[in-house]
């Protein structure tokens, strides 16, 4: 074979080698939600209530539905709201479930529980929310409902367009900010949307959308834009924002039972 054969039969060699350890090395594992994020929603947070004062602060009259788009179904309900029947049932967190705790006066606590998984404590109503990223196996949505279902988190590093026909809740926002996080709840037990038995039915799913910014005098809050859509209940989807602003440390944290009145 002459020398410029053998050089060819060596490169090549070299090469088939080269390829077969490069095929033969692991992938690089994905990044973690935890690592993947873009912002740090860790921490304690407090939620002034700067708006809807009559709704969050005390417990609505009986039959004040104003401002949700409740059906004709939804208004018997409302009209017949008994609390005193919800505490013979046990029934005091029903206005704590996922749709409605956001709205609740308190305080949230939220960390890391795992890599793909965020948790976010109230104090008010002492209720936990897991929020899942990443592929989702094992779950099977007909298990036993509860307050908070079963929640599905993903990053946003973008601004997201609003779809087509858009509630007012997510049409663009003043500053271009991004929806950083986005989750999606279903599973849920039906419950109330307010404490005066305001309805949300078991086949209510939730969309939020958290916004995590800081203002010029350095202090860091977030927006929670939330989307509760019920076939049963609602004539159309029922969107409020929801600021947090975030406090120094844990020293304020007071959980507490729910209550129905």
């Amino acid at each position: 074979m002459t020398r410029v054969g053998l050089r060819l039969l060596s490169i090549g060699a070299f090469m088939a080698l080269a390829g077969l350890a490069f095929a033969q090395a692991p992938a690089a594992a994905p990044r973690s939600a935890r690592e993947a994020a873009p912002v740090d929603f860790t921490g304690y947070w407090v939620s002034p209530v700067m708006e809807d004062y009559r709704w969050r602060m005390i417990t609505p009259l009986k039959g004040d539905a104003a401002s949700v788009p409740i059906n004709a179904a939804a208004r018997k309900i409302v009209d017949a709201w008994d609390p005193a029947k919800d505490e013979a049932a046990g029934l005091q967190c029903k206005a704590y479930g996922a749709p409605a705790i956001m709205r609740v006066p308190g305080r949230l606590r939220i960390r890391w529980q795992h890599n793909n998984r965020l948790r976010v404590e109230t104090d008010a109503g002492t209720q936990t929310r897991i929020f899942h990223f990443g592929p989702i196996t094992g779950f099977d949505l007909r298990a036993a409902r509860d307050w908070q279902g079963f929640s599905v988190a993903r990053w946003w590093n973008g601004t997201v367009p609003p779809p087509p026909g858009a509630p007012l809740g997510l049409l663009p926002r003043g500053g271009g900010r991004p929806r950083t996080l986005e989750v999606h709840t279903e599973n849920l037990r039906a419950g109330y949307l307010r404490k005066n038995g305001v309805p949300y039915s078991d086949k209510t799913t939730l969309t939020e959308y958290y916004d995590l910014f800081k203002e010029p005098d350095g202090e860091t809050w977030f927006t929670v834009t939330t989307v509760v859509t019920d076939p049963v209940y609602l004539a159309v989807p029922f969107v409020t924002t929801t600021d947090f602003r975030k406090e120094p440390d844990g020293s304020k944290w007071d959980p507490s039972a729910c209550t129905s009145r």
